[in-house]
């Protein structure tokens, strides 16, 4: 019997049972995460031809919550195992899943995805970035923009264009490169309002990869980059997410000599990535503050609060939809889309609520941890520096990820059977299209 056939519970008893036999604080979190990665119980999500066990997404989440219940270290989180693994596994060959996937389950690299750039965001198609041919090897030169991670990150989700005079959805290839090409990519943060420098701008000058890391085909990136889009609309949808380890990837943020033990202690910290948002945690969080500002009874401010809980659970009740369907041998068309546009809602939503919660106090922020001291000092509002920073990062999930305007788009042309915007560019050689500033 597969592993999709048989019920959550029976998953989840074989889960314990492997972590009675594994489970030891004492490891490194290098060896905690060979041990998880290797059972596939890191990526349960994943085929087991690519290091998992062939399990939906709600199952996968119910493992990933029993590990954090058994207070075990969790899988390895970030875009390595959010999208890059699912997509080297959906396009490539198995002696590139061992090479490429295996490292990522395990913990052993971080990766980040290069693919937007100032002049192709929205119309990512029309990226410039360019890879020449040379040898066995690729030369890359070009510029990416918003690139998450892209400072700890230790590998690569390229896309670059190796045929220009095709049209400028045909001439792309996916490539997994080596980010670790001192004076060829260049890394430079983007602080944003927040305080934080979540994102990079990517430099490559001369940068190297080789013809066997094309993932999916030369000239077919297009295709292969629409996988990966797939799972980070899926990912970032509202609809529940799995728990995410405290400890980092990778070689250069320096969590795998540490002991796995000591980052199951403390709980991650509502709206320290701008995702939390979404979750109970932080409506749970917001009831507390209009508690101690006294606003909890205010009609207004519940009414809100239900609105957020509301569209939370609508959320989770579509993942389980979705999964009622697949597992039929149906889709919802446009869940992702969908999916992706409702989070947009709801951090605009949770930025609203905590602004109208706190009043004249979210006008100030703190911008690192001594202010956030001094802040909770000033106004007594223990909760103030995660709801401001909450309020200020609210206007990046309508963007990252695909655009709502692109969402949209989407869900016109591909679900409801909308014509196009009349163009020439599938036709038209990518070199001849006017170009963007």
């Amino acid at each position: 019997m597969s592993m999709t056939d048989r019920s959550q519970q029976s998953i989840l008893d074989e889960l314990d049972e492997w972590l009675d036999a594994n489970w030891n604080p004492d490891l490194t979190v290098a060896e905690w995460w060979q041990l998880l990665g290797q059972s596939g119980w890191a990526s349960p999500s994943l085929p087991t031809s690519a290091f998992g066990k062939d399990l939906s997404r709600n199952e996968a989440i119910a493992v990933s919550n029993r590990i954090a219940e058994r207070g075990a270290l969790g899988a390895p989180g970030g875009l390595g195992m959010l999208l890059a693994a699912p997509t080297i596994a959906t396009h490539g060959t198995p002696e590139q899943i061992e090479r490429f996937v295996r490292p990522i389950v395990i913990g052993a690299q971080a990766w980040c995805q290069l693919f937007s750039e100032p002049g192709a965001g929205s119309d990512l198609a029309g990226l410039g970035c360019r890879a020449v041919k040379d040898g066995d090897e690729w030369v890359v030169n070009g510029q990416k923009v918003w690139t998450s991670g892209g400072h700890y990150a230790d590998m690569g989700m390229l896309i670059a264009r190796t045929n220009p005079d095709s049209p400028k959805h045909q001439g792309i290839t996916w490539f997994s490169i080596d980010m670790h090409q001192p004076g060829l990519v260049d890394v430079r943060p983007l602080r944003e309002m927040t305080g934080r420098a979540l994102f990079n701008e990517v430099f490559l000058t001369d940068a190297r990869v080789g013809d066997d890391a094309i993932i999916g085909g030369l000239h077919n990136g297009w295709a292969v980059a629409n996988t990966t889009l797939a799972y980070e609309r899926s990912g970032l949808g509202a609809g529940g997410t799995s728990g995410v380890a405290l400890a980092n990837p990778g070689t250069i943020a320096g969590d795998l000599p540490k002991r796995a033990g000591d980052f199951v202690r403390a709980p991650r910290s509502p709206g320290s990535g701008g995702g939390g948002a979404m979750t109970a945690g932080a409506q749970a969080m917001f009831v507390e503050s209009a508690k101690q500002n006294g606003k909890i009874h205010d009609p207004n401010i519940r009414q809100a609060l239900m609105r957020l809980h509301t569209l939370g659970e609508i959320g989770r009740y579509t993942t389980l939809r979705l999964k009622a369907e697949k597992a039929a041998g149906r889709d919802i068309p446009g869940a992702g889309n969908i999916g992706k546009l409702s989070m947009s809602e709801i951090v605009r939503q949770s930025r609203d609520l905590g602004l109208a919660i706190t009043g004249g106090y979210g006008m100030l922020h703190a911008y690192d941890s001594t202010q956030r001291r001094a802040l909770d000092e000033a106004t007594g509002q223990p909760m103030l520096a995660f709801i401001t920073e909450m309020a200020l990062f609210a206007q990046a999930p309508p963007i990252y990820g695909g655009t709502d305007q692109v969402q949209r788009n989407i869900i016109g042309e591909r679900v409801l059977g909308l014509p196009k915007e009349p163009s020439n560019e599938r036709i038209t050689p990518w070199s001849e299209l006017p170009k963007n500033g």
